[in-house]
């Protein structure tokens, strides 16, 4: 794909925080998910019962594999990568590598397209000048021709532009509105991608949904009252009243009204209830609304990725997630946080390295059994870049491990958590913690040898453990610790993470318990020495 030069100027930069961070990391993936999930149900005769559940089965239009997103998630790359060199996007070298990257797809990946899209892109592609200038050109000749060209096929892939311009929300909507232009010129669609992204923005920053009606005061103040009152009737409205959704105003309702009317659930982890659900629960009312299912999802599921981060997508579905050119879970992972952070990573090359290295806060390549299966090994980082280290067949990471295969001497399944090993860096840790044993359970039922590693296997991997023992044996959460700490010996230090050491406990639902012999630290004083 085209990528433009690094030469142009930055936006004003925002240090986000751990939690901020897995935010826009939940963007793209939340959108690519939400559109996987709608591929099956995409203009179907009738739309899905209230009593169905939406799976990832693949079919569609396409036909696609199960998990495989379609055109929405496609043309979100196609800015991603660009958005993700830390250019800005509003600059014509941008724009053009946009439109460069959109005429590729269309000659050589397109699964799928909307009659608008193609329409602009074939013109484009018969048009002399630059990419960028030809496609808008031809975006508005579309719009003056057609009567009806304000169709969600802008709205579907925005939500990476709002993380290029967290620090700078006049920027975004400048943005916003320019991208949509490359293929939807009507003045409507530009409207609907300022009021996403100011939501996905505010989202990332505040952990709130309150940008969306905040971006009212970004749009044009002659067009202000109308889309206050489709918000309203979004608001007042099941998803199923916003059918046929190829229209952008009826999608974005569609989208709005499934997250707003999706109860947040109650906090009760004991119960198997998390406020993290909600993700799931409105992108699956998302696809209720039927008709256009799929960008109805994608558009829900950048905004709930936004708001609740990537910890709050189902491992099942970012595990099963993928399509062109190639791209996975992960992929879309590093994409949108590479956006956030303007091109840069972080210190240790972290998203972009092929393998994070291991440090002397690691320890030596170390494994363990655990206590109640002999075929789940706990271990740490350097265990995964030893030869013939662990002989399993899937890796369980709750650590950061770089892009390579994790393994060095054979493939395997690999499962990625985003668990971070510091204090009040976890927006819902109960419900990642859960999560992760839950995988666990999941590959050992499939028969496969499982290696739960984290940085040092000392806290991260000794929590998933824990739990682990207690939704397989039934042991009381102070028991499964203990044998987890007999398993572990001197590499245990899981009591020295309060929101760790705490979460088996009240996953269980039983009050947290002191370690034997353990002095509590001071909150502001612990750093962990194996973070991420």
């Amino acid at each position: 794909m085209s990528h433009p030069t690094r030469a142009q100027a930055r936006r004003p930069a925002v240090s986000l925080g751990e939690v901020a961070t897995a935010r826009a990391a939940g963007v793209l993936i939340g959108a690519a998910v939400g559109d996987a999930l709608g591929v099956p149900f995409e203009f179907g005769s009738t739309p899905l019962r209230l009593d169905q559940r939406p799976e990832m089965i693949g079919g569609g239009l396409g036909p696609y594999a199960p998990g495989e997103y379609s055109d929405d998630t496609q043309m979100h790359v196609c800015i991603a990568e660009v958005a993700a060199t830390g250019v800005d996007l509003r600059a014509p070298d941008a724009l053009d590598a946009i439109a460069g990257n959109f005429l590729h797809w269309i000659r050589n990946g397109a699964s799928d397209r909307g009659a608008q899209t193609s329409s602009v892109l074939s013109a484009t592609a018969r048009a002399a000048g630059t990419p960028g200038t030809a496609m808008r050109d031809a975006a508005a000749a579309y719009a003056r021709r057609n009567r009806r060209s304000a169709g969600n096929g802008s709205l579907m892939r925005t939500g990476i532009v709002a993380l290029a311009y967290l620090g700078d929300v006049e920027a975004m909507a400048e943005a916003a509105r320019t991208v949509s232009s490359l293929t939807h010129a009507d003045p409507l669609a530009g409207d609907a991608c300022v009021l996403w992204c100011s939501g996905i923005r505010t989202a990332v920053l505040d952990g709130t949904f309150d940008g969306v009606r905040a971006g009212l005061a970004l749009l044009p103040a002659e067009r202000r009252e109308q889309w206050a009152a489709w918000l309203d009737e979004a608001e007042n409205c099941p998803p199923r009243r916003f059918n046929p959704n190829g229209f952008v105003v009826a999608a974005l309702q569609a989208a709005w009204s499934a997250i707003t009317r999706t109860p947040v659930p109650e906090h009760r982890p004991e119960h198997g209830s998390f406020r993290s659900q909600h993700f799931t629960h409105a992108l699956e009312a998302a696809v209720h609304a039927g008709n256009d299912t799929d960008t109805v999802a994608a558009i829900a599921g950048m905004l709930l990725g936004a708001r609740w981060g990537i910890g709050a997508i189902p491992l099942r579905w970012q595990q099963a997630v993928h399509g062109w050119p190639g791209l996975k879970g992960p992929d879309l992972m590093r994409l949108a946080v590479l956006t956030a952070r303007q091109g840069r990573d972080e210190y240790n090359g972290w998203p972009s390295v092929a393998r994070i290295p291991a440090t002397y806060k690691s320890g030596p390549a170390f494994r363990a059994v655990h206590p109640d299966d002999d075929g789940v090994l706990l271990g740490n980082l350097p265990l995964t870049q030893t030869p013939q280290g662990a002989p399993v067949d899937a890796v369980v990471s709750l650590c950061r491990v770089g892009t390579d295969p994790i393994l060095v001497d054979r493939p395997v399944e690999h499962v990625q958590v985003w668990l971070v090993d510091l204090p009040d860096a976890n927006a819902d840790i109960e419900y990642v913690l859960d999560q992760a044993a839950r995988e666990v359970a999941r590959l050992r039922a499939e028969g496969k040898r499982v290696l739960v590693h984290c940085v040092a296997g000392r806290s991260r991997t000794a929590a998933v453990a824990a739990r682990y023992s207690t939704l397989r044996s039934g042991r009381r959460p102070m028991r499964a610790l203990e044998a987890v700490h007999r398993a572990l010996g001197r590499n245990w230090r899981l009591p020295h993470n309060p929101d760790l050491y705490q979460a088996v406990f009240r996953l269980a639902g039983h009050q947290p318990q002191p370690w034997p012999g353990h002095r509590p630290m001071v909150r502001r004083d612990w750093r962990s020495p194996t973070n991420w």
